[in-house]
């Protein structure tokens, strides 16, 4: 093995491949970048299995072009040598103080052992990794986690294990529920995770060595000096898809990969994008609501998944919050609303709105019933009974709003209330919620990944209907997904249909749409493409529901029919927000 090695670059301290060991043996490697002169200072620390010394232009480069074309203040002030994906850039945070570590996950990169990603080990090695960075000698024992997409997630659950030393949380746009927010859409098997691992995990395994990439600063293995055969490798991988596509519930195994959100009790900040529907977004919502600190603050962005953590606002932002609570800065961050989001325009543009919590406690409920005869959707209940039917894997049914007469502010959660029946035991319900503009053409938005993606989505395999009625609101139905309840064919069920959250300031003349669906949603265009994603981004990202282990033509090949009478109107609950959110500024 390379030996540990120190140099001075760029304005730091680099400790190349520092070894901490677990409890268990089990050695891992971190990267750490420090002031000059073996000045203390607080910690940014990271953890995850994308290798560390994989440069972001190398492994991603798409998204790295993207970044350079579209925000080019996010690479300003940088050589950009030592960019990694989804974690702080040491060069902008060193200079102020900071010490950043990357560490290299159990089983990836240049860390021995054996892959098993999300699961209880990890958390435990990076509650290790925490204490033990808070003990060195340039650091002042505060440690602070920051970080996109995995290097957010494993946070939610090491704060709930309450390490000491945590002093501070920066979840950027981190899901936290590995069931509902991940692998199980309303009970439906999503597909992201099965190829996650092919396309993020496998190609940076530990074991790859000379098959695997070189840094393009020190020249070394990415993937550790030992270059192993492709048995030797699967064998050191849990391999995650096979336990997840067999588990239709949400058991023991997920819940020991969701964290307690009554035991986080550290300052947070939780950074979400209303593009992350499919995967991070949610959990970014739920983590806020629920976790129990009393110090914590929502901040919800829109653009690519990857690019607002980088930019100036994401670096101060990030600087802001941590300075208070890992040097103490007197910098007025606790007098801060918090909650601040983006207000999106259907333009592309935004304005920024500040209230006090979630959902916005100014919100006006508002429902918006289906007309099933007319596809309309209307403020006033149908007042005929009716029924409409559609192929049950099928593009489903539209429904319109007559064009506004004002313009609408929707910023927050919804919900879907059905009536259906299914020819079979059971049907998949997706639910978009759409834009059109005067013209009748949809507007789409930047997601987290994909460039064309509808208002909102949600989700629900109607055998999983029950409710947490202790976690369920009328805005945000929480499902139970302990057991199925199968349909009698022909017999209609009252469904609630969580839409996760979404905003948009909707123009007079435009038309708020939602179609009920039996797949998918795919958008009309062209689709796009990311270097690091399997399938081509078609208008869900890479958030797709389509095994067909999971979804059998004989359950799901038949009719699914939508019902309306005197004792049940359908309807979807929109956040209107007062026409103030319009223009409010900032606080």
């Amino acid at each position: 093995m390379t030996a540990h090695k120190t140099e001075e670059r760029d304005g730091m301290v680099v400790e190349w491949d520092v070894s901490i060991v677990m409890n268990d043996g089990n050695v891992l490697k971190a990267d750490i970048f420090r002031p000059l002169g073996n000045k203390s200072g607080p910690i940014i620390l990271s953890y995850g299995p994308y290798g560390k010394g994989l440069s972001f232009q190398k492994g991603y480069p798409t998204a790295w072009k993207i970044l350079e074309e579209k925000f080019p203040d996010a690479v300003r002030g940088s050589s950009n040598l030592y960019q990694n994906w989804e974690v702080v850039d040491p060069e902008k945070w060193v200079r102020d103080g900071y010490v950043c570590i990357r560490v290299d996950s159990r089983g990836a990169g240049r860390s021995d052992g054996v892959v098993d990603n999300h699961s209880l080990r990890e958390t435990q090695d990076l509650y290790e990794c925490i204490e033990w960075a808070a003990l060195q000698p340039w650091s002042n024992g505060k440690v602070g986690l920051a970080g996109v997409s995995y290097f957010a997630t494993n946070q939610w659950r090491v704060a709930a294990l309450q390490p000491p030393h945590l002093a501070a949380i920066c979840v950027w746009e981190g899901y936290a529920d590995r069931y509902r927010d991940s692998t199980h859409h309303g009970g439906i098997l999503c597909t992201f995770a099965r190829d996650w691992q092919e396309m993020q995990v496998k190609t940076v395994q530990n074991g790859l060595g000379e098959r695997g990439p070189r840094s393009v600063v020190t020249n070394e293995l990415v993937c550790g000096d030992l270059t192993l055969s492709d048995e030797a490798l699967t064998a050191r991988r849990v391999p995650s898809w096979k336990h997840i596509e067999h588990r239709h519930f949400d058991d023991d195994y997920y819940r020991q990969r969701s964290p307690d959100f009554s035991k986080i009790t550290v300052p947070l900040l939780s950074a979400g994008n209303w593009g992350g529907h499919g995967l991070h977004l949610r959990g970014n919502i739920e983590g806020f609501m629920r976790s129990a600190s009393t110090q914590k603050w929502l901040e919800v962005h829109d653009g690519e998944h990857w690019a607002e953590f980088y930019t100036d606002y994401g670096v101060g932002l990030q600087k802001e919050f941590f300075d208070h609570f890992l040097k103490g800065a007197d910098n007025g961050w606790e007098k801060r609303d918090r909650v601040q989001l983006r207000i999106r325009h259907v333009d592309g543009g935004h304005h920024e709105y500040h209230s006090t919590g979630w959902p916005l406690p100014e919100t006006k409920w508002t429902p918006l019933y289906l007309d099933l005869l007319n596809g309309a959707l209307s403020p006033t209940p149908a007042s005929v009974d009716a029924n409409r039917s559609f192929e049950a894997k099928g593009d489903g049914l539209d429904f319109l709003t007559a064009p506004l007469e004002q313009p609408m502010v929707i910023a927050g959660p919804l919900a879907a209330n059905l009536l259906a029946s299914s020819s079979t035991t059971d049907a998949d319900i997706f639910i978009v919620m759409r834009i059109f503009d005067p013209d009748g053409e949809e507007v789409v938005f930047q997601g987290a990944l994909d460039p064309h993606m509808p208002l909102g989505q949600g989700w629900l395999r109607a055998s999983h209907r029950e409710l947490d009625e202790e976690l369920s609101k009328p805005w945000r139905p929480y499902h139970a997904h302990l057991k199925s309840a199968p349909l009698v064919p022909g017999t209609p069920v009252p469904l609630n249909v969580e839409i996760w959250p979404t905003s948009l300031l909707v123009p007079a003349g435009y038309r708020v749409g939602l179609t009920v669906r039996g797949k998918d949603y795919e958008y009309s265009g062209e689709a796009a493409h990311l270097s690091n994603m399997k399938n081509p981004l078609r208008g869900c990202g890479p958030f797709l529901h389509e095994d067909a282990e999971d979804r059998p033509a004989s359950v799901f090949s038949g009719t699914t029919t939508l019902h309306q009478n005197g004792a049940h109107s359908a309807y979807v609950l929109l956040p209107v927000i007062p026409a103030s959110a319009m223009t409010k500024p900032a606080a």
